[in-house]
């Protein structure tokens, strides 16, 4: 199973930007809790994906590239994405197009609860073509996610 994890701008600054809000792990210790998280899944769900998950990283400050790497996950037979697009979240309806257009299932995550935030905070583009959403519990919105897409769309249930 192949599952395309994307993050959004100013995520490569986390734990120095606002730890009060997102905590003071960094960038690197949610892509070690991710990968760690696809690993106990793949054992966990190894009667579904028996060849285990294939879990590629991606983060950019850059919309343009946040798409093309959308546009690139259809190419790649991507299963499935986790996008947290971060600021884009309430401005790009360039994501969302681009998942819309490769329809591949996609779940939102946020590390914080957007709904409890600034109101402007509370519209998501991107998240209008994810089918389930998960914010406001940190890391864990990530694991939430690959679970779902572990078990909704391991071996046997077509997109």
């Amino acid at each position: 199973m192949k599952i395309l994890i994307i993050n959004g701008p100013n995520l490569n600054m986390l734990g120095i930007r606002e730890p009060s809000l997102y905590g003071r792990q960094d960038h690197d210790a949610l892509e070690a809790y991710c990968r760690n998280c696809c690993r106990e899944l793949a054992v966990q769900f190894s009667d579904r994906i028996p060849d285990g998950i294939d879990c590629d990283i991606f983060q950019s400050n850059h919309e343009g590239s946040l798409v093309d790497r959308i546009q690139q996950a259809y190419f790649d037979h991507a299963d499935g994405i986790v996008i947290n697009p971060a600021a884009y979240t309430h401005t790009s309806v360039a994501i969302l197009d681009a998942l819309k257009a490769v329809s591949i299932p996609a779940v939102e995550v946020h590390l914080t609860d957007i709904q409890e935030r600034e109101p402007f905070r509370r519209i998501s583009y991107a998240g209008m073509a994810c089918e389930q959403h998960f914010a406001g519990q940190g890391f864990e919105s990530y694991r939430l996610a690959l679970t779902y897409l572990v078990q909704t769309y391991g071996k046997g249930k077509e997109r």
